[in-house]
């Protein structure tokens, strides 16, 4: 499926002539694809974790933020396809627009596929989601190691809500990070808050 047609229920949710948010009209990714951990402090305050799948960034909403320590099962909720040039958005998303509130980039970098079939041959990044189970390894600033994301409700013939879990595998380096306090947390981008995006762009 071509980036413009998974991209058009991220579009269609926005009004570009009100919000700084990229509409999707940049270039095509690098030779590793990418992941971004941001901070959104909308009606509820949460982490979106995108992977770039191809030439868009699969999106899911985690409530209490990923985490490093193996034993903690983080849920995860899709979320429309997002640009790849989302991995750089920082600042706040006016009142009234689809998702308004402030966002920051707490983490990002690149990531390396590893899914795998039952004989350890490798899968395709994007069919491993479609099947509903993905490896991977995150170099980031703050989040390292392999991971995993397994679906286990709903999915696409079933009218349940589609719920996933994020969870870091044993072994590995851990960050040392944890999940962090979203009102603290800094950008790796800025180096700011939370608070102090919204100062700078009015807000709060």
């Amino acid at each position: 499926m071509a980036a413009d047609e998974r991209l058009r229920e991220y579009r269609g949710k926005r009004d570009f002539e009100r919000t700084r948010e990229p509409s999707g009209q940049g270039p095509s990714g690098g030779a590793e694809p990418r992941f971004v951990v941001q901070i959104h402090d909308a009606r509820r305050m949460h982490f979106d974790f995108r992977l770039q799948v191809d030439d868009v960034l699969r999106s899911w909403s985690v409530p209490r933020g990923p985490s490093d320590d193996p034993h903690d099962k983080r849920l995860a909720v899709p979320t429309e396809d997002h640009p790849l040039e989302y991995e750089d958005f920082e600042g706040v998303i006016p009142k009234g627009e689809y998702g308004g509130g402030t966002v920051i980039v707490w983490d990002r970098g690149t990531y390396e596929p590893l899914s795998h079939d039952r004989r350890g041959r490798p899968v395709d990044f994007a069919e491993s989601l479609e099947r509903g189970h993905a490896t991977f390894r995150l170099r980031g600033s703050k989040l390292h190691g392999e991971y995993a994301l397994t679906r286990f409700r709903g999915g696409r013939d079933d009218a349940e809500e589609e719920a996933w879990l994020l969870v870091k595998k044993g072994g590995g380096r851990s960050s040392g990070h944890g999940t962090p306090d979203p009102r603290r947390a800094r950008s790796v981008r800025t180096g700011r808050t939370l608070a102090q995006v919204a100062a700078e762009n009015g807000e709060g």
